[in-house]
């Protein structure tokens, strides 16, 4: 038994040492990035210029969320004091959202200090302009994972060897810090989307469209705050984001472990809760090993750049399919090896959605080059195109799910005993995510990659410099649209773990009181079926509506200084590039508050109204329609991006052309759908989950229903 204790207690001290090496690649990331030139003054400056905005905000929005964080330890402290928690939670839910907040904070600085070094490197070379984007991607991508490996470390030997509790309040306890990780990541997505989203459309609307004036113009008053909303949205927002992904997919499987073997006497159920756990640490390697590997030529063919990048991807999947084998052998047994093709399913439906993603989105491929003969009749034909598009890309990746959770289900012995079902299923999530470290990576340099475009425009540096940041920046639009797709998908296979976690979180407080009746013929069970259906509608339409009133500003404010600033269109005046960014910051950090507290007020007055049951409800209909539209504005979104790049590149006109400009107006339709509302979504669904397991014991003394 003492062999055993010893046991669990190395292998969760090796998780702690697989977050101490994913923040020392870090530390070596962010030296690389740093020992590379800037560029001239001009590069400087434009660079400063971001930075400074990027961290004014994100300064003020944590102001905002301070008090936010405060009101809501208040709230969680006096449940404990009234017995409906444990007196760890309320601390638990601020570390959450602390970390998930610092791992958006260090991104930033890197990714904001990056660009002007991309866009000089890109001076030399395709490769190392690819090197320095990747590298300080990879700062963003090893922080989601090496904090987020650190807070559940840290907490798991805490309650273990300090305060000895036993596993189910360890993992009870543990669960509720995701709830912190999701309300930061929800404020930051949000907040992050509407900046980003409302200085892009303002300034292509009023810049590409109107005025005719090449993208990030230096006459285009908006284009600082344009490149600002990058980093908040794209960089620290998609961290945030990734980071409660990563952390609550971890957290459900180590709490549906210790359920799924109550009952077996031959297995120690810390071994399933440190599983998780492990094979996550396990990524951090194979994430290391995978980036090292990408490298590319001179060629700026997508298909090359995206060569580049599976390379690096593909090993480190490689490599976790390899050792999950005798992880899951020797730490369970080989009675129940069938955990092993639970991960491997997960990794592989990653995988598939990635590639399904990146066919509907890249211009590489068929659907985003017929997106863009669209428009040859107007920007009215490209917009039907994109929607019908998004629509029919949703097919496949909910194909891919319910196959991956039939396979884990079964797989697991889940038609023996359900509970080892559902774990096969949260272990199945896990494995999507145990390569976050490369995959974030991939994502987050395309940000960095498009601003250090913007500012090769605006230093005037050669063409062929622009033509490389380009292709690198087009590279990151279908980069981050797999990456969303990845986070989308994940967030289904943890939403229905953290669903079965609610459950039994109900069954345990309640105790023989309960009286579960999920079927859709209970009235409290389908009325919550319909609120959680609406529910991913009304958060798409308020996040899609603070953009429509955000961009409106700015583009009053651009018209405005075109006309009042005289020499400003000939090049003789500087625009006020401050006073937009101003708008921007107020909009988003007024208009982000709204829709996250719907997210978690509607799951509390649902149950005190319905019960429990109707909460059951809630989160099925919203998991299975916030997938579903993720998905669909995602995609379409990331369609209509790079389908305006295709015609940039030469096709159907080129720059300038009536084609490009309905592609223009195409693209700020999707730019909300695809980096505001669709990932937000995705949160949003956890999110519920989440708070439905820490007002648990609330709903289930209180309800009316």
């Amino acid at each position: 038994m003492e062999g055993e204790i010893l046991m669990d207690n190395q292998l969760a001290l090796l998780t702690l040492c697989g977050s101490i090496i994913a923040l020392l690649f870090v530390a070596s990331r962010a030296q690389k990035v740093l020992r590379f030139p800037e560029g001239n003054d001009t590069m400087k400056k434009i660079s400063a210029s971001i930075h400074k905005g990027a961290m004014a905000y994100l300064r003020r929005q944590y102001k905002i969320l301070i008090g936010f964080f405060a009101i809501m330890f208040v709230i969680l402290f006096v449940m404990a004091a009234l017995g409906l928690l444990t007196w760890f939670v309320p601390f638990a839910f601020v570390t959450g959202g602390f970390f998930s907040g610092l791992s958006g904070f260090i991104g930033m600085q890197i990714a904001t200090r990056a660009n002007a070094r991309t866009a000089a490197a890109c001076q030399k070379s395709l490769n190392k302009g690819l090197n320095v984007a990747f590298s300080a991607g990879s700062v963003m991508g090893f922080t989601v994972v090496g904090l987020g490996l650190l807070d559940i470390s840290i907490w798991y030997l805490l309650l273990k060897l300090v305060f000895k509790l036993s596993i189910e309040d360890i993992t009870s306890t543990m669960l509720t810090f995701g709830m912190g990780a999701s309300s930061m990541a929800l404020f930051a997505r949000v907040g992050g989307g509407i900046y980003t989203k409302a200085a892009d459309v303002g300034a292509d609307l009023v810049g590409k469209v109107e005025a005719g004036i090449p993208e990030d113009d230096p006459r285009n008053p908006a284009v600082i705050a344009d490149n600002v909303g990058d980093n908040v949205g794209d960089v620290a927002g998609m961290g945030a984001d990734l980071y409660e992904s990563y952390v609550g997919s971890i957290l459900s499987a180590c709490a549906l472990g210790v359920i799924a073997f109550n009952k077996i006497e031959s297995v120690d159920r810390v071994n399933a809760v440190v599983i998780p756990m492990v094979l996550a640490a396990v990524g951090v390697l194979a994430s290391i090993i995978g980036s090292l590997l990408v490298k590319t030529g001179e060629s700026t063919d997508q298909s090359t750049l995206l060569k580049a990048l599976r390379r690096g991807t593909n090993t480190s999947a490689i490599i976790i399919a390899v050792v999950a084998f005798p992880l899951v052998w020797f730490i369970l047994g080989k009675d129940f090896i069938g955990f092993y093709f639970a991960i491997l399913g997960g990794l592989l439906a990653g995988v598939l959605i990635g590639f399904f993603t990146e066919y509907f989105t890249s211009d590489t491929y068929k659907p985003t080059q017929k997106l863009a003969g669209k428009s040859e009749t107007g920007s009215a034909t490209i917009i039907i195109g994109g929607l019908s598009l998004g629509m029919l890309s949703t097919a496949v990746p909910i194909i891919i799910i319910a196959v991956c959770v039939m396979a884990a289900y079964a797989l697991s012995g889940g038609f023996i005993e359900s509970t080892r079902g559902l774990y096969g299923i949260a272990l199945a999530a896990v494995g999507m995510l145990s390569t976050l470290g490369i995959t974030l990576a991939t994502d987050a340099y395309g940000p960095i990659a498009d601003n250090a475009g913007g500012i090769a425009e605006m230093a005037g540096l050669d063409a062929e410099v622009r033509r490389r940041t380009d292709a690198l920046d087009s590279l990151g639009n279908t980069t981050a649209a797999t990456g969303k797709g990845f986070a989308i998908g994940s967030a289904a296979l943890t939403a229905l773990a953290l669903i079965a976690s609610y459950v039994e979180k109900v069954q345990e407080v309640g105790g023989a009181d309960i009286a579960l009746d999920m079927s859709v013929m209970n009235p409290t069970v389908l009325v919550g079926i319909f609120i959680g259906a609406c529910l991913p509608f009304v958060f798409a339409a308020l996040t899609m509506d603070s953009v429509g009133r955000a961009a409106q500003s700015i583009v009053v404010e651009v018209r405005r200084q075109f006309k009042e600033i005289k020499g400003l269109m000939e090049g003789k005046a500087d625009a006020d590039y401050e006073t937009c960014v101003d708008i921007c910051t107020k909009a988003s950090l007024h208009e982000m508050i709204l829709p996250t507290l719907l997210a978690i007020i509607t799951p509390v007055v649902t149950g005190l109204i319905l019960g429990y049951n109707g909460v059951i409800g809630l989160l099925t209909g919203a998991t299975a329609t916030g997938f579903l539209m993720a998905i669909f504005m995602a995609n379409s979104g990331g369609a209509w991006d790079n389908a305006k790049k295709y015609i940039e590149g030469g096709n159907h006109g080129g720059k300038g052309s009536e084609c490009h400009k309905a592609a223009v107006v195409g693209d700020t339709v999707g730019d909300p759908f695809k980096d505001t509302s669709g990932p937000s979504i995705n949160i949003l669904i956890k999110l519920l989950s989440m708070v439905s397991i820490v007002f648990a014991a609330l709903v289930v003394n209180y309800h009316i229903f």
